[in-house]
């Protein structure tokens, strides 16, 4: 898996996302203490709205920075977010007020709603090999499990000789290192677009959100988001009140079951790159979903248990299964948006899958920890298992299975000489040609052997 790191624009791309995830990391950390220090008792609610100010930011910024990321150079924008990003940091140990923590938290958080799709396109062109890209998904997959478990203990021990305002210091350094990695970093030419988007805002904001609809897999990976999103929220809310209210641990003891959530992850990703050679990502993905609604039955059974000492152990068994699971879902995800979005949308469709799968964090978050709180963890258990399987079943009826490597179809309205009728011959009513999947302003159909008239010729 490594060999890609041989590849120098990978390599330094791939520092700038482990840097700034750090970063990220250390500012998550020190936001709760800033919380605290100006709210008091009411810190747990200040970052609770700063999460969903997180989550609001990613919903509306990153379709919006799609519907103008072809028409800026990738580098400049990435760096311009590094830049947002490390300012923020720099004005966050000086704030006093909860509005202002509001309002810095949005700013940082929609720099990352440019960042990470931006990012997140550009290397299918880095690595154009399926194999190479497969690995860099796998690596891309690890550093976010790794920074979850590293952050918080680098954290602590920053802690235990500066206060937490040198935090922000050092996100603002991190930040400022992934942007003269990335202004490093040799990018690949921009795809020339052979159909220009025509319409208005609204209409290029929701470009790529309009291609997910249009194409039966990427419809599956809607419904895989939501149950991913279930799993994922039961974990990373209701961790702590399984460990201290449930099995009447110590607090010390959360970190562990997190960690077991991000070892069960990293192990699948770092055997998935092998396994994908061999096996289908709708098979793969279609199982990881279909494990989860197995992890919560079993989740249901220990909740149900009121006492024993097996439950610990029991518990870190089902965490590292969630985090399997969603792995298994999560790691392929951008190998089926390569194949499912033209070159040229590719950031509008990873800025969309960006927005869809936040928005449904946004609904399973507060769902797990309402109903966690409200009716008991048992309902809660019950109610994102059910979302889980029902949102599982309904990407299995989506995702075809069999999916057309290349669609005929006929093109008319464009001129001899259009760049995209350079493989096409010519047919009674125009052009005929066969390609992968695409859906723009000249493909507006994914249906075999479609006739469509396209303007911006």
């Amino acid at each position: 898996m490594l060999a890609v790191l041989r590849n120098r624009t990978y390599r330094h791309l791939f520092a700038a996302q482990l840097i700034a995830l750090v970063g990220t990391g250390l500012a998550t950390v020190a936001l709760g203490l800033l919380a605290y220090d100006i709210a008091g008792a009411d810190a747990g609610s200040v970052l609770g709205t700063a999460l969903a100010i997180k989550m609001v930011a990613y919903v509306l910024i990153a379709p919006a920075i799609g519907a103008i990321a072809d028409r800026l150079p990738r580098r400049a924008l990435m760096v311009t977010a590094d830049l947002t990003r490390a300012g923020v940091a720099l004005f966050l140990p000086f704030v006093d007020q909860v509005w202002q923590v509001y309002l810095l938290v949005f700013l940082l958080q929609s720099a990352s709603a440019a960042f990470t799709p931006t990012f997140q396109a550009v290397i299918p062109d880095v690595l154009p090999a399926e194999r190479d890209y497969t690995q860099a998904l796998s690596m891309s997959r690890l550093a976010y499990d790794l920074e979850s478990l590293f952050s918080p203990a680098l954290a602590a021990a920053l802690l235990s000789v500066i206060t937490y305002n040198w935090l922000f210091t050092g996100t603002m350094l991190g930040f400022l290192a992934s942007a003269a990695l990335v202004v490093s970093a040799v990018l690949p030419k921009q795809t020339a677009s052979t159909a220009p988007r025509t319409g208005g805002a609204y209409a290029k904001a929701t470009a790529g959100t309009r291609l997910f609809f249009a194409v039966p897999q990427l419809r599956a990976l809607l419904a895989l988001n939501l149950a991913v999103a279930a799993a994922s929220a039961m974990v990373t809310v209701n961790s702590v009140v399984y460990v201290r209210d449930f099995l009447g641990l110590s607090a010390g003891v959360v970190p562990v079951a997190l960690g077991s959530y991000g070892a069960g992850s990293m192990i699948v990703a770092l055997v998935l790159p092998r396994v994908l050679e061999r096996v289908s990502d709708r098979a793969v993905m279609l199982r990881g979903a279909l494990l989860l609604g197995l992890v919560f039955a079993g989740l249901g059974a220990i909740t149900a248990a009121q006492n024993g000492g097996w439950r610990w152990p029991a518990l870190l068994v089902v965490w590292a299964a969630f985090g399997a699971a969603c792995s298994m879902v999560l790691t392929p995800t951008g190998r089926l948006i390569r194949r499912s979005a033209p070159a040229d949308e590719r950031t509008a469709a990873f800025a969309a899958q960006f927005s869809l799968s936040h928005s449904s964090w946004l609904l399973t978050y507060p769902l797990a920890g309402w109903l966690g709180a409200e009716a008991g963890l048992q309902a809660a258990v019950i109610a994102l298992g059910v979302i889980a399987v029902v949102a599982s079943l309904l990407a299995m009826r989506l995702w075809p299975a069999r999916e057309p490597v290349a669609i005929e179809h006929e093109h008319t309205g464009l001129h001899d000489d259009h760049p995209h009728l350079t493989d096409a011959t010519r047919a009674a009513a125009g052009w005929r040609h066969s390609h992968g999947i695409a859906v723009d302003e000249l493909h507006p159909t994914t249906a075999p052997r479609v006739t469509s008239s396209a303007v911006g010729s």
